[in-house]
């Protein structure tokens, strides 16, 4: 017997059926657009890549990477829901597939796919999808930029701040020590 009540879980049936449709949404209005397995001349149109900055196709593998990663989430989340929703049909809703122990209803309703309680919530993964570009690239030898800021006589970020910092700000008494001292020398070149 589910610990859940009835309009609990129709309330929860309800918002994985709405998460459904968004995600199926989501593919059919994207089915058009190429899965990455395109080539780069035809995925964005252009002739040749030659006469275009590095930069520029640099950020084209960049955003088609990203959509990637992001069908792939989404493709993933759509068969949690799917899972979900045949617990629901089956009654094992609501119960974690580890141990057995109910799973709160505010879990539920925060995220309504998951099949676990908190404590045996599995450690998400990172795709194993690596840019092959990692598998050559070394890392700089030890000690490489330690200390090259200051080495080469410019400042970081906290120096900067602290720079300007030192000026204050409309608030601080710098500013209004300077502003007394304008206003002062405006009247007296008034009265003049």
């Amino acid at each position: 017997m589910s610990h859940l009540t009835k309009s609990q879980l129709s309330k929860l049936e309800h918002s994985l059926l709405e998460e459904k449709e968004g995600l199926e949404q989501h593919f059919s209005e994207n089915e058009n657009e190429n899965e990455g397995t395109d080539s780069l001349r035809v995925s964005t149109g252009e002739l040749t890549a030659v006469d275009n900055h590095p930069a520029d196709v640099g950020t084209e593998t960049f955003e088609r990477s990203r959509d990637m990663a992001i069908d792939e989430n989404l493709d993933n989340q759509l068969d949690q829901v799917n899972q979900a929703l045949e617990r629901i049909k089956s009654g094992e809703y609501g119960v974690c597939v580890t141990c057995g122990s109910d799973i709160p209803f505010e879990r539920l309703e925060a995220i309504p796919y998951t099949a676990y309680c908190i404590d045996h919530t599995p450690e998400r993964t990172v795709s194993d999808d690596r840019p092959v570009e990692e598998e050559v690239m070394t890392l700089p030898p030890k000690g490489a930029g330690e200390h090259r800021q200051q080495n080469a006589g410019r400042f970081d970020d906290a120096d900067a701040w602290h720079t300007v910092e030192e000026f204050g700000n409309s608030d601080s008494p710098a500013m209004a020590a300077k502003r007394d001292a304008k206003d002062y020398n405006s009247l007296t070149l008034d009265d003049e």
